[in-house]
C-alpha cells in the first residue's frame, strides 16, 4: 500500500496500536478472571516489543531513504514515529495503572502477594540472600560503563539490564538480569499466611552492593533495548535463499536500536549520559516502569488452590463426521468436512495425516508449512510417511518472521530423511495452509485436500480461532495439485478457475465481486458484502468498498487487527460498519460473503485484504459450495456480527468503544456462543 496523507485512510501502524489497546482493554475488564487479565498484560507487552522491532524499525529504515524520494512518497517517517511514541506513552500509563491499582490489590485480596526487596520479612530476606549467592550471582555479568569512552557498550536485544548509577559523573554499572530454570519469578517457601512471589530482579537489587563492591550506589534502574528484527538479505540470490536467511539470523541480535525502554525514575543527568554513550537520539527513548519484559507474566506463578482465578478451559469437541470412523478417506470422499479450532480438537488434522502415512494406497503427500511446530504428531506423521515409501513434498516458508530458524532446521530434517523440500522464493511468501494427498482407489488416482485459515501447528490451534475444510472435490483438488506443481517448478501458472489463488486470480475475483454488488445496488437490488478478516490495508480494495458504500451496498466487516478504512464517514463510508472482537481466543479466520443478487457466494481461506496477501504471497481460498457448510459458516459469522460483549466498533472516531446492547436484548459473547452452537451440532 502506498503511504498517503489522505484523510480517507488510516495509517496502518497507528491503527495497529488501536488493536493493542483492545488487548489492554481485556486486562482492564473485570469480567475476565484475574489471571486472564494478567495474561492480557503479557500479550500487550509482547505485542509492543515486536511492534518496535518490526514496524517502528521499518519507519526508521525509510528515514535513510534519500529525502527527495521520501517527498515523492508524501511520507514523513519522523512525524509518524513521534505520533506512535505519544500514543504508546499514553497506553503504557494505562498499563501501569491497571497493574498497580487493580492487579496487585486483587492478587492481595486472594492471598497472593508480589513483593519487592523492601517488603521481605527477615526469613524471606535470608532465603533471597541464599538464592542470590547460590543461583543468581554466578550468572551475573557485571561491567563498568565509562562515559568518556567513545565505543558504546553493546546491549543485547530484549535483554533486561540494571543500569546502576554511581556517585560521580564518569562511570556507571551495567548488569544483566539472568533467567534461571524457574523463570522470572521466585515463590518463597513459607506459604503459611499467603503465597509470596518476588521478581528475581528484586533479589539482585537487594545484593547489588556485592555486585559492585566499593562503589557508592545512588540508584538502580532497569533498561531494555529493542533491536531491528528484519533480515535485510541481499538482492543477489547466489545459492539457497534458506541458507542466506539462516546465516543472517544473527542480524536480529545485532540489529539497529529501535527503542531503549527505561525506568522513568532515572534522573535526567545519568539518563542523558547513558543516551549519549549508546549513541541514541531522544526519539529512541521510551520511559517505562520499574520492571520490563512483562511478557514474562505468561508464566506468573499461581497457587494450586487458586486455579479458579484462571479461565476454565473448554474441552475441544470431536467432529461428528469422524466419530468412531476408522477410514477418514471414506468420510471425506462422501462429503466435505468443516472443522473449527480451538473449539474442535486439532488432532483431527494430525489423525488424517497419520492415516495417510500408514495407508498403502497413498502414493504421495504434499504440504505447505508456514510455521512449523516443534516435535509434533504432524511432523512425526510426515516422517513416518517418508519411511513407509510415500513420496513426501514439503514446502517450507523460510521467511516466516521469528520462525525462520526452526522452519529451516525442520526442512533439513525432512530433506535428510528423503523428502522433497522446497524453500521460499526470494520475493514471494507461501502463506497458504494446505495439504494434498494422492491415493490410488480401484486403479484410479484420487485426491484429498485440506484448505484452512490457520497454520499446521497444534500449539497455536489452541489459541487461534481458525476454520478448515477437508475435501475431495475434483475442481478444488485438481487446482491445488496445479498449485503444488507451480511451487515445484513444473508450472508457471496454476490456471485456477475455482479456487482463489494469490497472486494469480484473487485480486481480480474480489474486484469483480465487489463491482457486481455495486451494479446490483445501482439497479435497485439488495446488495451486501460481509467479511471476517485479520487486517484491511489494500488501498484498491478500500476504494472499491468506498464506491460500494456510496452506491448503497451494505458492507459489514469484522476486522480483528488494524484497518486503514475509515468507516461511518458521511458521503464516503456511511454504509460500512466494522467491529473487532477480542476475547479468550485470537480471531484468525477469513470468510468473505457476497450477496450476489440473492445467490450468495462465499470464500474461506488464508488471505486478508492486504496488498501482500493479494499480490506477493501464495494464498488459497476455497469457494463454499456445500449447502450445509455454507449454512454453518454463515451462522458462525452471524453470531460474531451480533456480539455485544466483546465487540468494539472500528470507525473514524478510533475510540475502541464497545458495542452496546439494547434494553432487553440478549447478551451475546460470540466465542462462548459458537462453542455452544458447535457442541450441540456435533453431539453424539
Amino acid at each position: 500500500m502506498k503511504e498517503s496523507h489522505d484523510e480517507n485512510y488510516k495509517h496502518r501502524d497507528l491503527d495497529w496500536l488501536n488493536f493493542n489497546k483492545r488487548v489492554l482493554q481485556e486486562a482492564q475488564d473485570r469480567v475476565n478472571p484475574l489471571y486472564e487479565r494478567i495474561k492480557f498484560l503479557a500479550i500487550f507487552s509482547s505485542n509492543l516489543d515486536e511492534y518496535f522491532r518490526v514496524r517502528v524499525s521499518q519507519l526508521r529504515q525509510i528515514k535513510k531513504v534519500e529525502k527527495s524520494l521520501r517527498k515523492k512518497l508524501v511520507f514523513k517517517p519522523n512525524k509518524k514515529v513521534k505520533q506512535i511514541l505519544t500514543k504508546v506513552k499514553t497506553m503504557q500509563a494505562d498499563f501501569g495503572e491497571v497493574f498497580h491499582d487493580e492487579i496487585i490489590p486483587d492478587l492481595a485480596q486472594n492471598g497472593i502477594f508480589l513483593l519487592n526487596e523492601k517488603d521481605y520479612n527477615p526469613k524471606q530476606t535470608n532465603e533471597a540472600k541464599l538464592l542470590f549467592q547460590n543461583v543468581l550471582k554466578p550468572k551475573l555479568v557485571a561491567q563498568i560503563i565509562s562515559f568518556n569512552e567513545e565505543k558504546p557498550v553493546f546491549l543485547e536485544n530484549d535483554t533486561i539490564y540494571f543500569f546502576v548509577n554511581f556517585k560521580g559523573d564518569n562511570n556507571a554499572g551495567l548488569v544483566n538480569i539472568p533467567f534461571p530454570d524457574f523463570g522470572r519469578f521466585y515463590v518463597f517457601n513459607d506459604k503459611s499466611k499467603g503465597y509470596y512471589i518476588t521478581f528475581i530482579d528484586d533479589i539482585i537489587r537487594l545484593k547489588m552492593n556485592e555486585v559492585f563492591p566499593g562503589e557508592q550506589i545512588e540508584g538502580i534502574y532497569e533498561i531494555k533495548m529493542s533491536r531491528d528484527a528484519e533480515l535485510y538479505i541481499e538482492d543477489k540470490y547466489d545459492g539457497e535463499l534458506a541458507e542466506k536467511i539462516y546465516d543472517s539470523l544473527a542480524q536480529r541480535t545485532n540489529g539497529q536500536p529501535t527503542r531503549l525502554l527505561y525506568d522513568a525514575t532515572i534522573p535526567q543527568k545519568p539518563l542523558k549520559a547513558l543516551r549519549k554513550h549508546l549513541q541514541l537520539g531522544k526519539v529512541d527513548l521510551m520511559p517505562g516502569g520499574r520492571y520490563h519484559n512483562f511478557s514474562d507474566f505468561f508464566d506468573f506463578p499461581i497457587p494450586e488452590n487458586k486455579l479458579n482465578l484462571k479461565k476454565e478451559k473448554l474441552k475441544p469437541l470431536k467432529h461428528k463426521a469422524f466419530l468412531n470412523q476408522e477410514d477418514y478417506f471414506k468420510v471425506v470422499q462422501n462429503k466435505d468436512v468443516l472443522v473449527h479450532f480451538p473449539y474442535m480438537d486439532f488432532t483431527v488434522v494430525e489423525e488424517f495425516l497419520e492415516q495417510a502415512a500408514q495407508d498403502q494406497s497413498v502414493t504421495d503427500i504434499k504440504i505447505s508449512l508456514y510455521r512449523v511446530a516443534d516435535e509434533s504428531k504432524l511432523t512425526s506423521s510426515l516422517i513416518k510417511a517418508i519411511k513407509n515409501g510415500i513420496t513426501v513434498t514439503v514446502f517450507i516458508e523460510a521467511k516466516a518472521r521469528f520462525d525462520e530458524e526452526n522452519n529451516i532446521i525442520w526442512g533439513r530434517k525432512f530433506e535428510k530423511l528423503g523428502a522433497k523440500v522446497i524453500y521460499s522464493y526470494p520475493k514471494i511468501k507461501v502463506h497458504s495452509k494446505v495439504f494434498l494427498i494422492n491415493r490410488i482407489e480401484n486403479g484410479e488416482k484420487c485426491r484429498y485436500a485440506y484448505i484452512g485459515t490457520g497454520n499446521f501447528n497444534s500449539e497455536t490451534s489452541k489459541i487461534y480461532c481458525d476454520h478448515g475444510i477437508f475435501t475431495a472435490q475434483e475442481k478444488a483438488t485438481k487446482e491445488l495439485d496445479r498449485l503444488f506443481k507451480v511451487l515445484e517448478g513444473e508450472l508457471i501458472i496454476p490456471r485456477a478457475n475455482h479456487l482463489l489463488i494469490s497472486p494469480f486470480n484473487t485480486r481480480r475475483t474480489f474486484t469483480q465481486l465487489i463491482l457486481q454488488e455495486i451494479d446490483n445496488a445501482r439497479a435497485g437490488n439488495e446488495a451486501k458484502i460481509e467479511a471476517k478478516l485479520n487486517s484491511l490495508e489494500d488501498q484498491e480494495i478500500i476504494n472499491l468498498l468506498y464506491r460500494a458504500s456510496q452506491s448503497g451496498v451494505k458492507v459489514r466487516l469484522l476486522v480483528r487487527g488494524f484497518t486503514c478504512l475509515r468507516a461511518g464517514v458521511k458521503g464516503l463510508s456511511e454504509n460500512i460498519y466494522i467491529t473487532s472482537i477480542l476475547d479468550n481466543y485470537l480471531e484468525h479466520g477469513r470468510i468473505y460473503v457476497f450477496h450476489n443478487n440473492g445467490n450468495p457466494k462465499m470464500y474461506m481461506g488464508s488471505a486478508d485484504w492486504m496488498e501482500r496477501n493479494l499480490d506477493r504471497r501464495i494464498e488459497v481460498l476455497l469457494p463454499i459450495i456445500d449447502a450445509s457448510i455454507f449454512k454453518e459458516l454463515r451462522e458462525i459469522l452471524n453470531l460474531q456480527f451480533q456480539d455485544n460483549q466483546k465487540a468494539r466498533i472500528q470507525d473514524y472516531l478510533e475510540d475502541n468503544r464497545y458495542v452496546t446492547r439494547d434494553r432487553g436484548e440478549k447478551p451475546i459473547r460470540s466465542q462462548v456462543e459458537i462453542y455452544a452452537y458447535l457442541k450441540e451440532k456435533h453431539k453424539a
